[in-house]
């Protein structure tokens, strides 16, 4: 009796040490990271060379997909030059909306970044690991993890696809969300595809033998 309750004793502290460290590694088991509209995309400044598009409801003559200028401004129909350098897209598609205003009755105008590429760097996400390809590629609006593996070739045959994590940094902190890649690439349950931002990491580790 009194060895069973060592062994009993032995096994909760143990536990409670695997579960200690499993806190401090700030690796998130089924939680999604932030939506968008919690992270910095929403806040991202537009800059220069950065494509934009802006589309008017009911209204698709007056879309338009351009570059923003040296000057930092776009030209858009019926409005003319707006300065887009250094505000938020939400910012640019108000602006815009109210000056069509005196055009088109109720206008409704959303502006979404086509391509980030004044902070190519800053804004790309990345494939590490077990993968076909590792790559940096540029992030695009509504990109998810199963995109970026499969544009890093997919997962190879010494992949542990159940252990791949999402690396997201936020301040001065990166907190990692556990990815089963092979519920996605497997069994279609896309429940951890998560929606990827500007600078996350995805790593796809080997497998022990």
């Amino acid at each position: 009796m009194r060895m069973f309750r060592s062994i009993t004793v032995a096994a909760v502290f143990a536990a409670m040490f695997l579960l200690s460290g499993c806190a401090s590694s700030g690796r998130s088991a089924n939680v999604p990271p932030p939506a968008q509209s919690e992270n910095l995309v929403d806040a991202y400044q537009i800059g220069i060379d950065d494509i934009v598009q802006v589309s008017v409801w009911r209204n698709p003559e007056l879309g338009i997909t351009v570059p923003v200028r040296p000057d930092g401004k776009i030209s858009v129909p019926l409005v003319g030059d707006v300065s887009a350098g250094g505000r938020t897209p939400n910012e640019v598609a108000k602006e815009i909306q109210e000056r069509l205003g005196a055009f088109v009755r109720d206008p409704q105008v959303a502006v979404i970044l086509t391509d980030l590429r004044s902070h190519e760097y800053l804004s790309r996400v990345r494939v590490t690991g077990a993968v076909r390809q590792p790559i940096s590629i540029p992030f695009r609006q509504g990109m998810t993890v199963l995109d970026a593996v499969l544009a890093a070739g997919g997962v190879t045959e010494f992949a542990a696809p159940a252990k791949s994590d999402l690396y997201r940094k936020t301040g001065d902190s990166t907190r990692s969300y556990a990815v089963r890649l092979d519920h996605i690439l497997e069994d279609g349950d896309l429940t951890t595809n998560f929606k990827v931002a500007p600078g996350d990491v995805i790593t796809v580790p080997e497998r022990t033998l």
